[in-house]
């Protein structure tokens, strides 16, 4: 079983070394599509032998999309560059027959944020779409939220042991940045596709998220960050909705 593994990057510098060496063992070509990184991202990776391809960034979907167009292999897992394999994960992969191997796979989501690892208030397993038979399906071009969608009517989901493990917060403050950067672009794909949001929502949406998060999926077990964890997204829907409904009367 012959894979690709492509990473799209802008200044990861920090992450890519780390992805890059824990997907060695079961990738026969490793991608990078970078969107003209101003930092060493690039010159990390070809360093550990990757071959780099710069892209101007058009989405998250477009991008992926592109990324996996450019693969030599029909099996390609799709990474972020602060995702890395866990040996687990790395054996599943290893271990699957491609002779009886499903359309797609999904891996289960472990993130670290600030040195903890989250394992309650819905963010483990949280399992995602990573490695795929491209002949078998395509990527949604949504400019967030992208995913998978299989086409071929006999194709099926599996999904491996192991975690795919997301360095995605060394800070508070780049989990508050990704909170504004991904917020807005939500709510502009949502005000362009016609959504509309209540003020009502804006006020309690957030109040019951975090209740979920923090009390129903027990995000409280996570001890301090668990609560930051909860609240934090609870945050990132009052400013999604907030956004919604300015940008979305503003259209009108």
């Amino acid at each position: 079983m012959r894979i690709s593994v492509v990473v799209i990057t802008h200044n990861e510098e920090k992450n890519i070394e780390r992805c890059i060496r824990s997907v060695r063992n079961v990738a026969d070509e490793i991608l990078i599509v970078d969107s003209y990184s101003t930092d060493k991202t690039a010159e990390i990776a070809r360093s550990l032998g990757a071959t780099v391809i710069e892209h101007h960034f058009e989405g998250y979907g477009k991008q992926k999309r592109f990324a996996t167009e450019q693969a030599k292999n029909d099996w390609v897992m799709q990474l972020d560059a602060d995702e890395s394999l866990s040996p687990e994960l790395e054996q599943s992969i290893l271990a699957i027959d491609e002779t009886n191997a499903m359309g797609a796979y999904k891996f289960d989501i472990l993130t670290n944020y600030c040195g903890k690892w989250i394992r309650h208030g819905g963010w483990y397993p949280n399992p995602k779409t990573r490695l795929v038979n491209r002949k078998k399906g395509s990527m949604s071009t949504d400019n967030v939220h992208e995913k998978w969608t299989l086409n071929d009517a006999n194709a099926r989901f599996g999904r491996l042991k192991g975690d795919l493990l997301h360095y995605s917060y060394y800070t508070i403050a780049d989990h508050i940045y990704k909170i504004n950067h991904y917020s807005e672009i939500s709510a502009k794909a949502d005000a362009a596709r016609g959504k509309k949001c209540s003020m009502l929502k804006v006020i309690f949406a957030p109040c019951w998220f975090f209740f979920v998060q923090y009390v129903l999926r027990r995000g409280f077990m996570d001890g301090a960050y668990g609560y930051i964890v909860s609240k934090n997204s609870a945050y990132y829907m009052f400013l999604r909705y907030s956004k919604l409904y300015s940008y979305s009367r503003n259209k009108q």
